[in-house]
């Protein structure tokens, strides 16, 4: 049978293989063949060893590199300065993308989004004017079908938000503790076709007053505090009995963090979060939203329990208020034109840092984008990066399936 061996190790001669190529010379041999079976010809190549390139670099052999690249030249005209004499040049480590990526002290990833989510008691899904994208969905299909879509690219987070019939809405909003009502029957259809999603709901009764505020409205106009605590509670027990995960008070009435969890522990739902709107301002960034539920105050406006936007030192007391009464995550509302809001919250609290990246943001981003005076994704990408840079674990925010896309590198 033929076959070959390389030539001994001593009779090697490093001075032939510059470059430490392997040798390609080999010696063939016969063996006798066996006189009862026959076998085909092999070949068999051995190459040098590790230790054979390393004793050729000790010779002085040193293997070809390509030579060291040549200094880029500077325009014409560039002056010729003597280097300034820093011990420090922060853009060394932004230097390259893979340097940059390397010590980037901020991320985001599709765990971060809570998905907002409207939905109405029709079949077909219905487009939202001043927020492009986004729907009124069915709660039987349209819905589903979306959540399905997050869920692909790793939005696991929805909050849900009603459109209220009005021959359903009254001055006290009872039909938001109806536990046959769109929201709780909404939390029931998806937790049988979806058991791990997490469920967040609004505890509120603006969508279900007749009135359009928060709360119960007396005749002269005053929001009324403990009766609309009363009803609120009633809300977020009929939600958790339904299989919410995570019940919301946007309301902004005082004491109701500490009321929820007393009556959702009354009726043994102690597993149930509240993610407390702590910090939500009576902002001009939340029109698309109002149009989208048809929520917009009857008269008047919210100022007497949403916070002025003029206040800082504010926020610190709601904080710690809800704190004192249980709450498990704090939510900052409207989000980019409040990261001082949302850092404040951030030192100041052990607790989950929540930020609302809310509809007139989103509709602001879009409009420009359509106008193609921005580049539309690398502006809703960087937003959210800041949202998150100030201090936010987790946004609510409508780009949440488009932005989760951009980061799965998806494109649609």
């Amino acid at each position: 049978m033929a076959s070959s061996i390389p030539k001994p190790p001593s009779a090697l001669n490093c001075q032939s293989y510059v470059g430490l190529r392997p040798p390609q010379r080999t010696f063939n041999f016969c063996l006798p063949q066996a006189a009862t079976k026959s076998f085909p010809s092999r070949l068999f190549v051995v190459r040098a060893s590790d230790s054979d390139f390393e004793a050729a670099v000790v010779a002085g052999n040193i293997p070809q590199a390509p030579p060291v690249p040549p200094k880029p030249a500077a325009p014409v005209g560039t002056p010729v300065v003597p280097s300034l004499p820093l011990h420090r040049r922060p853009r060394r480590n932004r230097k390259s993308p893979a340097m940059r990526s390397a010590f980037q002290e901020t991320s985001i990833s599709p765990a971060n989004f809570v998905y907002p989510l409207f939905i109405h008691e029709g079949e077909e899904d219905t487009p939202i004017g001043a927020m492009p994208g986004c729907y009124r969905l069915g709660w039987r299909h349209g819905l589903v079908e979306e959540v399905a879509k997050a869920r692909d690219v790793g939005v696991n987070s929805i909050v849900l938000f009603p459109k209220i019939p009005d021959a359903l809405k009254s001055p006290t909003g009872d039909e938001a503790y109806n536990e046959n009502g769109i929201v709780p029957r909404t939390i029931r259809l998806l937790k049988d076709k979806y058991p791990d999603l997490i469920i967040y709901t609004d505890v509120a009764l603006d969508p279900f007053s007749s009135d359009g505020h928060d709360g119960i409205v007396r005749e002269d106009g005053v929001i009324m505090n403990d009766e609309t605590v009363h009803q609120l509670c009633k809300q977020a027990v009929a939600q958790a009995q339904a299989g919410a995960d995570v019940v919301s008070p946007s309301d902004m009435m005082d004491g109701r963090v500490g009321a929820l969890r007393a009556a959702l522990d009354a009726e043994g739902f102690q597993h149930v979060s509240i993610m407390s709107y702590t910090a939500k301002y009576a902002s001009s960034f939340y029109g698309p939203f109002r149009e989208a539920l048809d929520s917009n105050p009857r008269f008047g406006d919210k100022k007497t329990y949403q916070m002025n936007p003029a206040n800082y030192r504010e926020a610190l007391t709601e904080m710690r208020e809800d704190e004192s009464e249980g709450a498990d995550i704090l939510l900052v509302k409207p989000g980019l034109p409040y990261l001082d809001i949302i850092r404040l919250l951030r030192d100041n609290s052990p607790l989950p840092i929540a930020a609302y990246q809310v509809s007139g943001e989103y509709a602001m981003i879009k409009a420009a984008g359509a106008l193609k005076m921005i580049d539309e994704e690398k502006v809703m990408m960087e937003s959210l990066m800041c949202l998150r840079r100030a201090g936010a674990d987790i946004i609510l925010t409508y780009s949440a399936l488009q932005a989760a896309r951009c980061l799965c590198g998806e494109k649609r």
